[in-house]
């Protein structure tokens, strides 16, 4: 059995995502088929890896958006373990775009787990911390997962870490925080 080639280490494939980073004016490119939002990016970047050239396949968010994420998996874990019939709570659209009313199990579904996640941001049981976790093994290039304690991610977050990352300067803040769901509502 022969290994599948890594094309993110080919340098016809990164002079390839070079030239379209030049056309950009961008030391990046966005991933197009992921949905990009304020706290969360999917790019790749060239760099270096083990002394050679290579496509990081990036993934950055901010430490908010993976707080909310580890409070809805463990909502969602007890709920599952609460009620025997429980099943991904799917909202669908009428066709004017409206979501549809959930059915009275989906709502009890959906009470708990607001309940678990207001218990946990009081307890301030989770807690999250800037990181970079890497792979390797990936199928295209090296895969880089990204936390970073900001606001929002945008360009220049992208940019800066990048830059720190590839002149091996980028210094993570240890420190473990907690969010608030903030209330949507503006009075």
């Amino acid at each position: 059995m022969t290994a599948v080639e890594n094309l993110g280490f080919s340098p016809r494939i990164i002079e390839e995502y070079q030239a379209k980073m030049n056309a950009l004016g961008r030391v990046f490119l966005f991933d197009d088929e992921d949905e990009n939002s304020e706290e969360y990016a999917h790019f790749y970047f060239i760099g270096k890896f083990e002394g050679k050239d290579v496509i990081y396949d990036t993934v950055i968010y901010t430490l908010r958006l993976q707080h909310e994420s580890e409070l809805y998996e463990i909502a969602e874990h007890r709920a599952a373990k609460h009620f025997p019939e429980y099943k991904k709570i799917t909202y669908e659209e009428d066709e004017n775009g409206n979501l549809e009313t959930l059915d009275p199990l989906e709502e009890e579904i959906g009470l708990f787990m607001a309940e678990v996640i207001m218990e946990l941001e009081e307890d301030e049981s989770v807690k999250v911390k800037e990181h970079v976790d890497m792979d390797a093994n990936s199928e295209f290039g090296v895969s880089l997962d990204v936390g970073l304690h900001v606001d929002h991610i945008t360009d220049k977050v992208i940019e800066k870490f990048i830059k720190d990352f590839n002149e091996d300067t980028l210094k993570l803040d240890p420190t473990l925080y907690s969010f608030q769901t903030e209330d949507q509502e503006a009075g």
